[in-house]
């Protein structure tokens, strides 16, 4: 028997239990088997990506010198293909459904006419599939980039921050995708996937404001407001006890091995193709696997006890979201400091930067925890289709 839901953030008392297939209104006809293949292979794909830019990451740290088709850059165009092409297949099954007069399959949120309703696209594929080819056509970008000025010093390159949030965009759409079908076990299960995924990756385009004067890291900034805010997000949206564990686990386990894959990867392709490693190489961990927030976990148990609190005690629900943004904003804001520490011998972070961080994980907090109640109410209205798309 299943848990009663989490809070329902736009009610403010505790949401109704998760609706099964059953009990759900009948807008859409089932493609469970469609539906499956296309959200899996969206987040197949921005996997792959993640994999690949940690890869390119620790590749640039290690070795140095690229060009525009390195095995790493590879990996990441792969990915968002992988992507786009799923989405277009589950654009093309509902747009074929509509024209022959069927109801449209029921697939990764509300169906909407685009190009002059040339196309029928659910959201969460369109959302993605969007992503996915501005990400291929920024791709072209980073081929003039590289032409003009060779491998890449930095990732606030204009060219980089267009990729990444091309592929933020497909992340985005692969959690809508699911969570369009969470009353499926699959469904609940690809949220778990997707959205550590996104906690991984969400900060990296804020690497766009590093030349801007702010009192922190911007990449520390958006790990504490992007962090807490997802795994909320997640945890109310799967609307049982454990799902915050359950993220914040997977969010670890993609950790563990991209930690062990990213500096194994590079050594072993710069070994195959006869170039050497960098001089003076340190100990340091691997950049992206090392800027993953490890004790989401805190955050995550928090969440659980305050959203057990909504559920049992009738708190307002508009008002546990706050709660839980801003605690687990301060734990975000703490730990990751203290993670730094414990990760690099010689962390850049002294304790008044801590002091800043902390402080700053209140607002930012509170931002996290808004947003995450707003998304957490829109997200179950965009899985439903309108009676009249038929």
């Amino acid at each position: 028997m299943s848990t009663p839901a989490p809070p329902d953030a736009s009610e403010g008392r505790a949401g109704p239990a998760v609706t099964t297939a059953e009990t759900a209104p009948t807008r859409l006809s089932d493609n469970g088997t469609a539906a499956r293949v296309g959200a899996w292979g969206v987040v197949l794909g921005t996997a792959v990506t993640l994999v690949g830019l940690s890869w390119d990451i620790q590749w640039h740290n290690e070795v140095g010198p690229d060009t525009f088709f390195t095995l790493p850059h590879l990996f990441l165009y792969s990915g968002s293909a992988i992507s786009g092409f799923a989405s277009l297949a589950m654009v093309l099954i509902a747009t074929a459904a509509q024209r022959a007069g069927r109801p449209v399959p029921r697939l990764g949120g509300t169906p909407i006419r685009v190009f002059g309703s040339t196309l029928t696209a659910p959201l969460g594929y369109m959302v993605a599939g969007a992503g996915a080819a501005l990400f291929l056509i920024y791709g072209l970008l980073d081929l003039q980039w590289h032409a003009i000025y060779g491998f890449d010093a930095v990732l606030n390159t204009p060219s980089h921050v267009a990729l990444f949030l091309s592929i933020t965009l497909t992340m985005i759409g692969s959690i809508i995708a699911f969570a369009a079908h969470r009353d499926h076990r699959w469904g609940r299960i690809g949220i778990v996937v997707a959205i550590p995924i996104l906690i991984t990756f969400a900060p990296i385009p804020t690497n766009a404001l590093n030349n801007l004067e702010l009192p922190a890291d911007p990449t520390i900034l958006g790990i504490v407001l992007f962090g807490p805010m997802l795994l909320i997000l997640g945890a109310a949206l799967l609307a049982r006890a454990g799902a915050a564990v359950a993220i914040a686990a997977a969010l670890g386990a993609m950790q563990a091995i991209l930690w062990w894959f990213s500096p194994w990867a590079a050594e072993t392709y710069a070994s195959a193709i006869g170039l050497p490693l960098r001089d003076g190489l340190t100990a340091d961990p691997p950049e992206l696997p090392a800027i993953m927030p490890m004790f989401l976990i805190v955050a995550a148990v928090a969440v659980e006890g305050l959203f057990w609190l909504a559920r049992t005690r009738g708190y307002d629900a508009r008002k546990i979201v706050l709660v839980a943004g801003v605690v687990t904003g301060v734990i975000v804001g703490v730990t990751f400091p203290l993670q730094m520490n414990l990760t690099h011998a010689m962390s850049p972070i002294a304790f008044g930067d801590v002091l800043t961080i902390t402080l700053l994980g209140v607002p930012l907090g509170l931002l996290a925890g808004f947003l995450a109640g707003r998304f957490t109410t829109m997200l179950p209205a965009l899985a439903a289709a309108p009676k009249e798309l038929r």
